[in-house]
């Protein structure tokens, strides 16, 4: 049964493989349990409610999970967004004011205009109409950001000064020396050819944590869980004219955030064709926006695509068996937090570093001798990482690609759908 609904020896994987690939991968995306509360706890009368957004947080990871591995048969992974939580807690609520039901319904609406789209086919033409160097660069962007955020979880690198906006952590710090020597024995195990050495990798380090003092065992292994957040998203609310300009901003985040990271995860797992295109685009798409308004219904954010199942992939993971072993994963911490909370994030660094080398190998299909393609293409790959955002990353290459082909006049070879999205994010960086 598992072998007809996966079709696990057409992709050349087996089953022990790609439930290997999802824990590696849950454990890399794992955090989120922990610190999706912590952010939206900010909003005034949520912070009470912080054993119920750990379910919440659960639920909106397992669900379209799940779903995404038994409908589309691929490796991808869903959780609610970083960057858009903060947006919820730190925009919406704390600056503008707004209470956190009517945040979350800006997320539900956010996510029924996308399911809007996809429907109509106009979110696969957007995916299509990509050029494919700034495909192949977004795929390399995301290699960069992904080893950016392991670094910064180890702390080998942290945020400096106005001057020197990154710099370098300190090897007299516990953490760094912890992940240091995570990273050192995962790069041993990885150039050996161990199999599941990103899994390992991350047991080593957990283990090495808890003997140098890092983390504790929890007196409580089990927790019963709460539902006080679900299914309280106004809506209605979110229909204010005042509001508009929020939603459009998360639709924007949150449409080509999942594009890219659809794009990179899928392009490393070589599931897609030479013109960066995959059969099942459109259930895809479908289920991400389904993932936004779920995200929303539980109160947890919106819900999206995350780029960490890259790590499962890069264990071997090809197909949905992964996604549903990463999706029970999540459904299982619902009762079993306490554990998942013992891995930190000095743990799961190395892996994400390691991704990140796998990611970088794209840069090689990227023809930077064409100028009009090469040089959007650059600016696409480190957009991604420096800005923190997949989105703006994907803005900067689509705007210079669409004023380089107007310089060159090929604006006949424009197609109109570039124009329309790139006049968006040009919109969405003024009013920023």
């Amino acid at each position: 049964m598992i072998e007809r609904l996966f079709q696990l020896q057409k992709r050349g994987s087996t089953a022990t493989t790609e439930v290997t690939a999802g824990l590696t991968a849950f454990m890399t995306m794992a955090y989120i349990i922990f610190v999706n509360p912590q952010i939206l706890g900010n909003c005034p009368g949520l912070k009470e409610h912080i054993p119920a957004l750990v379910v919440a947080t659960c639920l909106a990871a397992a669900v379209p999970t799940i779903l995404i591995g038994l409908w589309t048969n691929a490796p991808l992974a869903f959780a609610p967004g970083m960057g858009l939580n903060a947006a919820v807690a730190f925009g919406m609520c704390l600056t503008m004011g707004y209470s956190w039901e009517q945040a979350m319904g800006v997320v539900v609406l956010e996510g029924i205009i996308i399911t809007i789209l996809v429907l109509t086919g106009m979110r696969e033409a957007v995916m299509n109409m990509i050029p494919m160097p700034l495909k192949q660069a977004i795929v390399v962007g995301i290699g960069l950001f992904i080893t950016v955020l392991g670094l910064v979880a180890a702390g080998i690198i942290h945020m400096g000064t106005p001057s020197a906006p990154l710099t370098y952590g300190s090897f007299s710090d516990k953490g760094v020396l912890v992940a240091t020597a995570g990273l050192l024995l995962t790069m041993v195990m990885f150039v050996m050819r161990w199999r599941a050495a990103l899994l390992l990798g991350i047991a080593f380090t957990t283990l090495l944590a808890w003997l140098t003092g890092m983390v504790e065992v929890p007196e409580t292994l089990v927790l019963a869980p709460r539902f006080d957040t679900m299914f309280r998203a106004d809506v209605i609310g979110a229909l204010h004219p005042a509001v508009w300009a929020v939603v459009l901003a998360f639709m924007i985040s949150d449409f080509f955030d999942t594009m890219g990271t659809t794009i990179g995860v899928l392009q490393q797992a070589d599931l897609m064709d030479k013109e960066g295109r995959t059969p099942k685009w459109r259930e895809i798409l479908f289920i991400d926006s389904l993932a936004a308004i779920w995200g929303g219904l539980c109160g947890a954010s919106s819900s999206t695509m995350y780029i960490e199942a890259a790590s499962g992939v890069a264990e071997g993971g090809r197909t949905g068996l992964m996604s549903v072993t990463i999706g029970l994963l999540f459904l299982a911490a619902v009762f079993f937090s306490p554990i998942v909370g013992m891995v930190p994030a000095q743990a799961t660094a190395p892996a994400l570093v390691m991704v990140g080398f796998l990611m970088m190998s794209q840069v090689r299909e990227i023809s930077f001798d064409n100028l009009t393609e090469g040089i959007p293409a650059f600016l696409t790959l480190v957009g991604i990482p420096l800005t923190y955002s997949i989105a703006h990353g994907i803005g900067f290459g689509l705007i210079s690609f669409l004023v380089l082909m107007i310089a060159r006049k090929r604006w006949r070879e424009i197609h109109p759908l570039l124009a329309v999205v790139s006049a968006l994010f040009i919109i969405s960086f003024a009013t920023q």
